[in-house]
């Protein structure tokens, strides 16, 4: 590694948590880019009013040569308004990105590994995503440095202006998902699900699933690296959407990858990968949601005692 300030723009998305923000601030600080695009939300309250100016005066902690672009709101437009139209200005002017939240701590080789993949795949359409997540813990399942998957997992990300395109492009109230995305029906119902959510207007508080589909629209090969390189830190009472303190996603180990990067031989899905973890992540409650309603576990719980009895 050499001294030169990190020639990717690195996206930092704030809003009032100043305690995660140091942390991942210190961590964009050890990679020095040469530009930081700052996102924030404004305040809903006159708690989070104080909390989001402490929060910004952390960016003011910048002590390396960088361009700073600020875009903040000085009212709530909410996690899904907010990032959409941060990364819509963002890709105003770039070609390429990287992506962290408040709550997304990585490991310092994280920003190397996906320099090289922005480069390496900056003419491929057939990818759209590159992740730092690997939720297989300490299981290292492939042998090269990534694989790649249907999902887009989106806890310390990046990707191109070719592809965020896409996300106003494909029309999710109109376009089917094509079957070979899905190995089981449990995994398909999940995402027909969200996608029927998001055509009622249920998911507008979010915009992590609209992405995920966006790349499922598009058969995306989406990037995930062989060993995991990014820490979700912000499980807890003030977080938007991961409220409990603890989850088995949650506050990840990170490891070091390695270089040069370990390239797959064919550009196709993990099968074995994505299958484990739509077994763990995408089905579960919303099949217990959508065919268990109290009622209809009344009637199967009584079956199952008469069942007995007999």
């Amino acid at each position: 590694m050499t001294n030169r300030n990190f020639g990717i723009p690195i996206v930092f998305i704030i809003f009032a948590r100043p305690g995660q923000t140091a942390r991942v601030f210190q961590a964009i600080r050890e990679a020095k880019p040469a530009t930081l695009y700052v996102i924030a939300d404004g305040p809903k309250n006159i708690s989070d009013a104080l909390r989001c100016q402490e929060t910004r005066k952390i960016i003011d902690g910048i002590d390396w040569e960088c361009s700073v672009r600020k875009n903040y709101s000085e009212t709530n437009l909410g996690l899904r308004e907010r990032i959409i139209s941060g990364l819509d200005w963002v890709f105003e002017t770039e070609e390429n990105a990287i992506i962290l939240e408040d709550d997304c701590l990585p490991h310092p080789t994280f920003f190397h590994f996906c320099e090289d993949l922005l480069s390496y795949y900056r003419d491929d359409r057939r990818v759209m995503h590159i992740s730092g997540d690997n939720f297989f813990l300490e299981r290292q399942i492939v042998r090269e440095s990534y694989y790649y998957s249907r999902v887009a997992h989106v806890w310390g990300w990046a990707t191109w202006k070719r592809a965020w395109e896409l996300f106003h492009r494909w029309d999710y109230k109109d376009n089917p998902l094509r079957e070979e995305l899905f190995q089981n029906r449990f995994e398909k119902e999940y995402w027909l699900t969200i996608l029927e959510q998001l055509r009622k207007g249920e998911q507008e508080y979010t915009w992590d699933y609209q992405w995920a589909l966006t790349c499922m629209g598009y058969l995306s090969k989406c990037i995930v690296p062989g060993r995991n390189l990014m820490s979700n830190i912000g499980f807890g009472v003030n977080a938007t959407n991961t409220k409990t303190k603890s989850s088995a996603a949650g506050n990840l180990q990170t490891y070091e990858m390695q270089f040069p990067l370990r390239h797959p031989r064919e550009v196709k899905w993990n099968d074995y990968a994505d299958r484990i973890i739509a077994s763990k992540y995408f089905h579960g409650h919303v099949i217990w949601e959508r065919k268990f309603s109290s009622w209809k576990l009344m009637k199967w719980l009584t079956r199952m005692v008469s069942h007995l009895i007999k």
